[in-house]
């Protein structure tokens, strides 16, 4: 029996292994050795067999080998470990082997003793039995048959004991084994009892074991979460524990700005009151809050304090120099530039900078917000103090002597120049500010509205418009044009300013020139010498003749009526002045009213010399203006709205006669929409006039040509035309009809004397009056292609009514009498009307 423990499990179950392989290897030994006997005496045994059938038949069965239970369990563990475990080869091979040297090793001294005096009996007894067989017959005398039984008993048992003895001792040799084996399998079994046992209590302590770990696991975990929620609970804590050593701190009486260790502890009241404020749930944060809130408070009053000072001692510094560098007003005023306002201050206030950046970088919260803004305004408030004086003084100096173009141009490069030295100045204290224009707001307003107020009178009272278009242009070019070239956001703070007043140039442009409009254009009273047509034209083309024949005549503009040079002048001033809109409107007043005047002063032209004059003199103008307002890339078409109350009235005259009730007006006509006025568009397009009025003008020049021209042929073909209306149309009245019916040139006034009295008017007019309109044209109309267009229609006029004029010769009258009216023939007529232009 061994008493295993749990270290030595693995040794347990090797010897098991072992066992089980040599009690496999033993039966199939000894198997094999059976089955080798029995073959071997399976011959010998076949007579002794059938011998011992008939004596077991006569006594009964034979004696069975005893069955035991050990042998059985096995011969079936072998079965089962043969099936389940087969061998390989090579065992095979070493199991043949062995068996070979079994069966070849002798018995051992015990066994063989034993068999030898086995052998020896059985000898003896053979040989008692061959002397009794050989000598009972003589000696041995049978005298009944008792004794012959007696001697066959005995000789039967002796057979008996010499077969059976061998097998009996083989078979309790067996049942020793068998018992053996039975032995070694209780032993096994309780070997495998012991070993479950061992492994029952392998896994309890495993368990166990594993039990233990986890619950150290857990603590080791717990241990590791009480000590981060110590660290945590200690480091939020800290931030109330800060209270008591920054208090002591600020409150004591070596703490100031200047201090190294003013900043980190400010840093440190910062950190402490955003984690108080985003933990309103701890206990009495409430109460820490408003404490942290007081220190800063304090630390924050201590900052404004010490910039304050600082600042006032700087201006203090820069103002005993400027007092100091001699006081004149020269060297004041110079000093705007110079490096005492500037460097010095610069210089004085540089302890400033490293408090001042600590303050943008925390600007984003509200209480570090409103102390920069609070710097910011003590900044612009010290500077403005230094530099208030000197800017006011230089801009009086600027009204003083100069005009008001050169003043704006003056004072507005003068505060460019301030701002951009401030802005840099700022730039160097509030690096992170300096881009917000409205930081500097406080410095650079005051000085602005003092340009401001100085431009503004003089503006008022201004009525040139060359002035004030030149002060658009000094300020959209000049001064808001050349931002984006410089620093824009050292000049953006004055934008606004000058934005400002060129509005109010604007304003007070647009309301000099609606006044230019009415006064100059809309009632312009002309002179004889502006009404002095065609003879103005005469002398201005003598003159270009004797000055420049060449060219064009320079003083083309004083040959046009002042009206409509002041037109063009004044949009060409205004249109790169004035907004789109509102030059638009301007443009459109000023084309009306302009074409209005020229219209007027046609008229008076035409009773001063001749209707023809007069058309002439509208059309030049009238072309005049159609070009120079082309260029102009704006819509001439205005819609005006007027309030139409007409309808009013009508429904309340029926309500006055009680045709209509207050009460009665459904949803559709209700009252306040039967009752409100009518919004009614008018849609006015000067232009569309202009175009209008030039091509009425155009047909009544023609027309009025075409008359002085061929009147007499038009006169003729007129009569002609109502005398064969009357013929086709017939009469009642017999005397007329008689008359009537004449041929055409037997008519009064149809006769060739007359008809050829006709053709020589005509003829007489194209030699001798139409070469004047054609000498006016070009006094009137310079440009050849325009007095080409205009003369067209009159050619193609009189050459139909020549034309309408033959088709009726050739119809009623004979070549004779065409030959005595003598009328131009078309191509004659056309060549010489060709040859006049």
């Amino acid at each position: 029996m061994y008493y295993l423990q749990e270290e030595n499990a693995e040794e347990l179950q090797c010897f098991v292994l072992h066992s089980f392989t040599l009690i496999h290897l033993y039966f199939v030994i000894k198997l094999k050795r059976e089955r080798e006997q029995g073959e071997g005496e399976e011959g010998k045994g076949e007579g002794r067999r059938k011998k011992e059938k008939e004596e077991m038949g006569s006594r009964g069965p034979p004696q069975s080998l005893p069955s035991s239970a050990a042998f059985s369990r096995g011969y079936n563990f072998a079965s089962t470990w043969e099936q389940n475990a087969p061998l390989t080869e090579h065992q095979q091979a070493a199991i043949i082997s062995l068996s070979h040297a079994v069966s070849e090793r002798p018995l051992p001294l015990k066994l063989a003793q034993e068999n030898a005096s086995v052998q020896d009996t059985a000898l003896t007894v053979k040989t008692k039995d061959s002397s009794f067989d050989d000598n009972g017959a003589v000696q041995t005398v049978m005298v009944n048959t008792n004794q012959f039984y007696k001697w066959f008993t005995d000789l039967e048992s002796a057979m008996k004991s010499e077969t059976e003895e061998k097998y009996q001792h083989y078979v309790n040799t067996l049942t020793e084994r068998i018992q053996t084996c039975d032995d070694i399998l209780q032993q096994v079994d309780d070997t495998l009892d012991l070993f479950n046992e061992l492994q029952l209590q392998h896994q309890a302590v495993a368990t166990k074991t594993k039990t233990l770990h986890d619950a150290c696991d857990r603590l080791v975990q717990e241990k590791q979460r009480l000590i981060d929620f110590a660290d945590a609970l200690r480091s939020k804590l800290n931030y109330f524990d800060e209270l008591e050593n920054v208090a002591t701190n600020f409150y004591s009486p070596n703490m100031n700005v200047g201090n190294e260790n003013f900043l980190p502890l400010l840093k440190r009241l910062d950190e402490c009151i955003s984690y108080v404020e985003s933990n309103p749930q701890y206990a009495e944060s409430s109460v820490y809050l408003l404490k942290f809130r007081q220190l800063q408070s304090r630390a924050l009053g201590m900052m404004r304090s010490h910039v304050l000072a600082v600042l006032k001692g700087a201006s203090s510094q820069v103002q005993e120099s400027i007092r100091g560098s001699g006081g004149g007003k020269a060297s004041i005023s110079e000093g705007v530039e110079a490096s005492v306002i500037y460097v010095r201050f610069k210089a004085a206030a540089s302890e400033l900078k490293t408090l001042l950046e600590e303050i943008e970088s925390r600007s984003s919260r509200k209480e570090y917000g409103q102390m920069l803004a609070e710097c910011h305004k003590l900044y612009c408030e010290q500077r403005l103090s230094l530099i208030r004086n000197i800017v006011h003084r230089r801009i009086s100096e600027f009204s003083k002597k100069e005009s008001l173009p050169s003043l704006t141009r003056s004072g507005c490069a003068y505060l460019l120049q301030v701002c951009q030295l401030e802005h840099q100045l700022f730039d160097h204290f509030f690096p992170a500010s300096s881009k917000d224009i409205s930081s500097l707001a406080p410095l650079m307003d005051p000085l602005s509205t003092y340009l401001y107020d100085t431009l503004r009178p003089k503006l008022v009272h201004e009525t040139n418009i060359d002035f004030l278009c030149e002060l658009v242009d000094i300020l959209k070019v000049e001064v808001l044009g050349e931002q984006p070239s410089r620093k824009s956001e050292s000049l953006a703070g004055l934008r606004p300013t000058f934005e400002r007043i060129l509005a109010d140039v604007h304003e007070r442009l647009t309301f000099r020139a609606r006044t230019h409009i009415h006064d100059e254009i809309a009632n312009y009273i002309p002179s004889k010498e502006d009404l002095d047509y065609p003879e103005k034209l005469k002398r201005s083309a003598e003159s270009t003749s004797e000055i420049n024949p060449a060219d064009d005549n320079p003083d083309i503009f004083k040959t046009w009526y002042p009206p409509l040079e002041k037109t063009i002048s004044c949009l060409s001033k205004l249109y790169q002045c004035l907004e789109s809109e509102v030059f638009t409107g301007l443009a459109q007043e000023a084309v009306e009213v302009c074409s209005t005047s020229i219209q007027k002063a046609s008229k008076l032209v035409a009773k001063r010399s001749s209707q023809m004059d007069g058309q002439l003199f509208l059309i030049k103008h009238l072309l005049i203006l159609r070009e120079q307002i082309a260029p102009f890339n704006i819509e001439f078409s205005v819609t005006q709205k007027e309030l139409d109350f007409s309808h009013v009235l009508e429904h309340l005259q029926r309500l006055l006669r009680g045709q209509a009730s207050i009460f009665e007006w459904s949803r559709s006509t209700s009252l306040a929409r039967t009752l409100s006025p009518r919004v009614l568009e008018n849609q006015i397009d000067t232009k569309k006039e202009l175009e209008k009025s030039l091509k009425a003008t155009c047909e009544e020049f023609i027309m009025s040509v075409t008359k002085l021209v061929v009147d007499p042929l038009l006169s003729f073909v007129t009569k002609v035309t109502a005398v064969k209306v009357a013929l086709s149309s017939g009469g009642q009245n017999p005397k007329l009809d008689s008359v009537m019916t004449k041929p055409l040139k037997d008519q009064a006034f149809a006769t060739p004397d007359k008809v050829a009295e006709l053709a020589q008017k005509v003829r007489t007019a194209i030699h001798e009056q139409l070469p004047g309109v054609i000498e006016k044209m070009k006094l009137y109309l310079q440009n050849p292609s325009t007095r080409t267009i205009l003369f067209k229609p009159i050619k193609t006029n009189i050459i139909e009514a020549h034309t309408q004029v033959q088709s009726l010769l050739q119809a009623e009258y004979a070549t004779e009498e065409i030959k005595i009216i003598n009328l131009k023939s078309i191509q004659e007529l056309q060549t010489e009307l060709d040859n006049l232009l």
